[in-house]
């Protein structure tokens, strides 16, 4: 008779030979696919300003008198990764890698170098298509982000930290995530660790197929916190397929700006529960007003795709071909109706210039935008900005969004730059007064200044 100790460790080797068989094998998928991806090297060359001659000792200003010493290009170089998504040359990669360079280097994993052509870059993507002119290249084999499942094993190679073909893994976190600047791409998030080297590399499946493009992390340090983000690869290859063809990206444009539907807001406005997204503004001459748009609306579908959160309507309208029919369902004064209208193209200022959601907020956690001339009429106001969004010390205060700043630290709101040039010069670490309008009534309250 076995002792019960040789026993109790006989099941316990089983137990955890059962639970490793149960853990995929990564091996063979790295072998057969860490070729297809490439280290990327680019250089942007900054020309320094002259020294004037008083930043200058007296023994270097008596051999080099002047009005200045002109400085050389100063290289600035970053690094990243990519993959190869076709055998006559082409490169997909993040756009930070390689913006604005001035000469791009790619380094396959048979260590050959090629200098690299920038076909297009698209900022609102965050995504590049390179060109190289070499033979015996290896593209990847190109998968669907849309059956992605939350949970579902994926692997990333990349060259964190310069350590190229670096492999690490991880499952799903969650999909269609909406990061700040980023409207346009429902981001892949994943557990899988993504540090800086790693952007523009890919993110595969356990059939070896690429299902992202990684792209960011949320890092407080710098570094891999247990969040990364990538594009989905069918967002990749529209934008691929666009820069290969013009150079440029084109997205499906409304002209409104949307916020999201809370509990409140919900009840006020006839909804059995907080869904869709709602229209705050419709720009004028935009394809939202002629289609009809009105703020006070909520689009809760859009061309048979349902709204449940906010962040989603800019993703299927950005990936909407201007100048298609769209049929928009939403809810007007408790009444559910639907809408079709033609799409317009994004313009080109419109990321940065058109109010869109997700804008950095300042120190005291508020962002802001233009207090439109018809509500300055209607509640006959010389100025003011309104509140997008309210965190921090703004939301410690009890500042909401859609409250109209006024006045700050006493002095009149008049504009967007205005607002910003009094928030910048608030003494830190005391409290200042802020005149609201709520409702079409004032109210102040106290801000506390962070120091």
């Amino acid at each position: 008779m076995k002792a019960p100790w040789v026993v109790i460790l006989g099941v316990a080797l089983a137990g955890t030979v059962a639970r490793a068989a149960e853990l995929p094998d990564f091996t063979g998928l790295v072998e057969a696919h860490s070729a297809s991806v490439v280290n990327i090297s680019s250089e942007r060359r900054v020309q320094r300003q002259p020294r004037r001659p008083e930043e200058l000792d007296d023994l270097f200003r008596r051999f080099f008198p002047g009005p200045g010493i002109p400085a050389p290009n100063v290289p600035r170089q970053s690094q990243g990764s990519g993959f190869i998504i076709s055998s006559d040359g082409y490169i997909l990669t993040n756009n930070h890698v390689v913006g604005e360079a001035d000469e791009v280097v790619v380094r396959l994993s048979d260590r050959r170098e090629l200098d690299a052509t920038v076909v297009g870059a698209d900022a609102g993507s965050d995504l590049a298509l390179l060109k190289v002119e070499a033979e015996d290249l290896k593209p990847v084999t190109i998968g669907s982000s849309a059956g992605l499942k939350v949970g579902e094993w994926v692997l990333a190679i990349g060259s964190p930290f310069g350590f190229e073909y670096s492999v690490t893994a991880g499952i799903v976190s969650g999909k269609g995530r909406s990061l700040r600047n980023e409207n346009y791409v429902p981001f892949i998030q994943s557990d899988v660790a993504i540090n800086p080297g790693n952007s523009g590399g890919p993110l595969f499946n356990l059939d070896g197929d690429v299902v992202g493009i990684n792209s960011q992390i949320y890092s407080n340090s710098g570094g891999y916190m247990g969040m990364s983000f990538a594009v989905p690869i069918d967002v990749a290859m529209e934008v691929a397929d666009q820069l290969k063809a013009s150079g440029r990206v084109s997205r499906g444009w409304l002209g409104v700006e949307i916020q999201q539907v809370n509990r409140e807001l919900a009840e006020s406005f006839g909804l059995e529960q907080p869904q869709g997204a709602l229209i705050t503004r419709v720009f004028p001459d935009s394809p939202g007003e002629e289609g009809g748009l009105l703020a006070g609306d909520i689009i809760t579908e859009f061309n048979g795709q349902g709204i449940d959160r906010w962040e989603e309507l800019p993703h299927y309208v950005g990936r909407t071909a201007p100048g298609s029919e769209a049929r928009i369902g939403l809810v007007r004064e408790g009444e559910k109706m639907s809408l079709e209208l033609e799409i317009g193209e994004l313009p080109d200022d419109s990321l940065a210039q058109r109010g869109q959601p997700g804008s950095e907020p300042s120190e005291l956690g508020l962002v802001v935008k233009a207090l439109p001339e018809a509500a300055r009429e209607r509640l006959e106001l010389d100025g003011g900005v309104v509140v997008v969004r309210s965190e921090g010390p703004a939301a410690e205060a009890g500042i909401r969004e859609r409250d109209i700043i006024t006045r700050l630290h006493n002095k009149p709101v008049d504009s967007i730059a205005g607002f910003h040039e009094i928030a910048n010069s608030l003494p830190e670490g005391r409290s200042v007064s802020v005149l609201l309008v709520r409702g079409e009534r004032p109210l102040f309250v106290g801000l506390k200044v962070p120091e």
